[in-house]
Parts: structure tokens; sequence; C-alpha cells
């Protein structure tokens, strides 16, 4: 009777936390209900993680002698974590985002290798089905493990390139079937009994290391421009690794919450590559940004640099303005002055709207969040598809720190890396005004023929500091600020 209790309670809160995620997750859809929805999501999550030290009454006699032992070892690996997550999400920059995703990305599919392998040493996995879905969650887990950690590396910069041999993904595939091989082989020995041409432990080991090293060489050639697919991949992948743990553990809410995770996952990395016109494998598998290995035709034109107060002013006197937001503003913590001067502008009766781009940043949805920070109202953003048909009758577009989601050679260079991938029609715009820090390349690593267009102004200089001279020169006119 004292084991039948904490089981139909961990049984309940697990279905209790497996309902606040999926509402959570439900409410994160919309930017103006997110925030509550992590809470609520938070809250699963949380009883999910103290309904599981209720196990503690049902261990058997064997693990029982252990059992303070284990407990203390939860509870300082829970305070560590707990410690380690508030201090790194109160203090990482926004630019920063993406890396720690990434981090996040890699140790949920940790976790889930880490379970896997516990099934696997400790031959708690029984059956053909049991025995399967374990080691498929254990390929997944190590894959989006190493795979994030490369993704890491690459986005805080101590890879600063692209690595790639010859043969690459001949060699990549190698080491899939490889991965796939001892899986099956370690089926075999645990269904025939027969002995193993070497311990069992070396072959377990074995085979997470194969997946491990798969991670790391499917993710060390791919471009610094496919980072935002390449995480949302990740995170899909650790969802489904959750999921399939959760369901060889027997426990609704990993299976449930890891299951819709991964779906999530899945449906934002198409809807990313849909964004670049491009498929999943086209991502994975070929040299999309190696500049290197492209041609660009020649460039028209020149740049025309301009003052920030100049251009400023000439927002303030136009009808319309469209501001595409990019990385550079997120690197230059420049959000909340740029709203400040969007605010100007509304009060002097200019219509002003933000364009995002699906994969503007370094991260799904950094822009969306970045404008959000600063506290510009969720209508004043438009996605490209709503927004993109009104450039053409704009009188003046403000880039900020964007490159490659405006660069018109998307549409017309067939050589260039970029080339079919829908863009920001900024360039079609009577004005255009682009905020950099100078004459640096985009992600993809190609020149912007916009940048040298007659319609096209260069202000140079870090957006905050670009964006205090512009609300300068625009007060100086004596215009209050919008609410």
């Amino acid at each position: 009777m004292l084991t039948m209790i904490p089981q139909l309670l961990i049984d309940t809160v697990g279905i209790v936390a497996a309902f606040l995620l999926t509402f959570g997750l439900w409410r994160m859809s919309s930017p103006v209900t997110a925030p509550a929805g992590i809470k609520v999501a938070g809250v699963g999550m949380v009883a999910a993680v103290v309904a599981s030290f209720l196990y503690s009454f049902s261990v058997g006699p064997a693990a029982a002698p252990h059992l303070p032992v284990n407990l203390a070892l939860a509870v300082i690996a829970l305070t560590v974590g707990i410690g380690l997550a508030w201090w790194s999400g109160r203090k990482v920059a926004m630019t920063a985002m993406p890396q720690m995703v990434a981090l996040y990305n890699g140790m949920g599919g940790g976790a889930a290798g880490a379970i896997a392998a516990m099934e696997l040493f400790g031959n708690h996995a029984h059956g053909m089905t049991q025995l399967s879905v374990t080691l498929l969650g254990a390929i997944i887990g190590a894959i989006s493990l190493s795979g994030s950690l490369v993704a890491w590396a690459k986005l805080q910069g101590v890879l600063k390139k692209p690595l790639r041999i010859k043969g690459q993904q001949v060699i990549n595939a190698l080491v899939m079937i490889a991965t796939l091989g001892v899986g099956l082989y370690i089926m075999y020995i645990v269904q025939s009994g027969e002995v193993p041409i070497m311990p069992m432990q070396g072959v377990i080991w074995l085979f997470f290391g194969c997946a491990t090293l798969f991670g790391i060489l499917m993710t060390l050639p791919i471009g610094g421009a496919d980072m935002p697919v390449v995480i949302s991949i990740y995170n899909a992948f650790t969802g489904l690794a959750v999921g399939l743990e959760g369901f060889v553990l027997q426990t609704p809410s990993l299976m449930i919450a890891g299951m819709l995770v991964g779906a999530a996952g899945i449906l934002l990395t198409l809807l990313m590559a849909r964004a670049m016109n491009r498929s999943v494998s086209n991502v994975l598998f070929t040299r999309f940004g190696d500049a290197a290995r492209q041609t660009q035709g020649a460039i028209a034109g020149s740049l025309k640099p301009t003052a920030a107060g100049d251009a400023g002013i000439a927002m303030r006197y136009a009808g319309s303005v469209i501001i595409v937001p990019g990385y550079g503003l997120a690197a230059a913590q420049g959000q909340q002055k740029l709203y400040d001067f969007v605010k100007l502008l509304i009060a002097a009766g200019v219509k002003v709207r933000f364009a995002v781009h699906p994969v503007a940043g370094r991260m799904p949805g950094q822009m969306d969040v970045l404008l959000a920070e600063a506290g510009v109202p969720y209508d004043l953003i438009y996605q490209l598809e709503d927004i993109n048909d009104d450039f053409a009758s704009t009188d003046v577009v403000l880039v900020i720190g964007a490159n490659d989601v405006v660069n018109p050679s998307a549409r017309s260079e067939k050589t260039s890396p970029i080339f079919g991938m829908p863009i920001l029609d900024a360039d079609k715009a009577k004005q255009v005004y682009v905020v950099k820090r100078g004459e640096g390349k985009g992600y993809a690593g190609i020149v912007n023929p916009l940048f040298y267009a007659d319609n096209c102004n260069m202000v140079y200089g870090d957006a905050q500091a670009v964006m205090t001279e512009m609300i300068e020169a625009v007060r100086g006119l004596g215009l209050p600020a919008a609410a």
C-alpha cells in the first residue's frame, strides 16, 4: 500500500504536468501570451521533478542502502543546475542567446542519451521494442549533444569557418552506417544471448562514440548562415530523444513533453527552411554559405555615407517608414534607443512599422524577442509575407545591422549562395538608410548590392550611438515623443 500511493501520485502529477506543458506551449504561440505560457510550462516541469522523488518509496532491497546518497546527489545536481540556469538566464546578453539555446539543446540531448546509457549498461531494456526505442533515443540524443556543442562553438566564434574535407559526405555516411551497425549488433547480442566479440560495455561505448562523432561531422561543414535552421533541427532532435526515453521509462510527462517539443521543432525547421527556399537536406548536406566557391557578378554604383542626424530628419518628414532589424542591432544593444526614436516619429505623424525576416539574427525568433524586450507593440511588428508588398510604396526603409535578409542577389544572382531565398524587398523603397559598423559582409559572406544602389545611403557606426544621434536631431526640431 505504501508503494501504490506514491506511484498513483507520480502518475497523477505526470498527467497534470503534461497538460501544463502542453498548455504552456500553446500559449507560447503568441508573443502576447508567451511569458504566461513559459511560467505555466515551468510549473508543470517543477511538479514533474518534485514528483520523481516519490520513486524513493518503491526502491528494492538491493537499492535501499544507496538511497540516501542518491537522493543527496539528486538534490545537489538540481541545486547546481537551477543556480547556473538562473545566473545565465539573467546575465547572458541578447547577442549570446543563440549560444545559450544551443547549449541547452545539447544538454537536453545529453540527458536523453544518459538515460539510454543507464538502460543499456544496466541491461534494463528488454524486448525488441524497448531495446530499439532505447537505441534510437540514444543515437538522436548523442547527435543532438555533440552537434549542439559544435553549433555553440560556431556561434561563439571558437570555430570561425566551416570545416570541410574532401569526401566528407562519404565519411559521414560511413560513420552513420557504423553507428547503426553497432546498434543492430547490440540488439542481436541481447536477444541471442551470445558472447560478444568484445566486452559488452566496450560495444556500448563504441555505439555512443560513433553517434557522437556523427553529430560533430554533420555540423562542422555547415555554414554560419544556416545556424538558425541548425538550432531548430537540434531542438527537434532533443525533443524526440526525450520523448523516446520517456517511453522507455514509461513516464507520460516525458513522452508528451518530448513529442511536443520534437513536433514543434520539426515544424519550425520546415518553416525556417521554407523561408530560405531550401530543403532541410539541402541545409545539412550542401555547402550553403561557402562564399569561397561562389562567384558574384560585378556590383555597379558606390557606397554613399551620410550623417545619422540627416537620416533621422529625413525619416521625420517621411510619410511612412519600415524598419528592418538585424543582428547588428542586438550586438549594439540598441533596441531601446530605436524604440525611443520610433516614438518620436509616431508623434510626428509618421507611419512606422517593423519588418522581421524569419531567419534574421542567429536563432529563430531572435528579432521578435529583441523588439519585445524594448517594449515595441506587437501590432507594429510584421513578418515577411505580411509586409513585403508594402516596400514599393514606402518612403524610407531603415535597415539596422541586417545584410543577407535584404540582399537582392537572392532574386537575381544565380551564382549567389542565397539565390532563391525570400528576402525583404527593402531595395524597392524610395529611400533606404543602412546602419552598419563598417563595410563588412553579412553572415553568408557575400557583398550586398543594395548598399551600392542609387536609393541607398550608409550610416556608419554602432547602432545604439547612431540611434542616439537620430533622436537628438529629431528632438532638435521641437517635437514631443509619443506615449
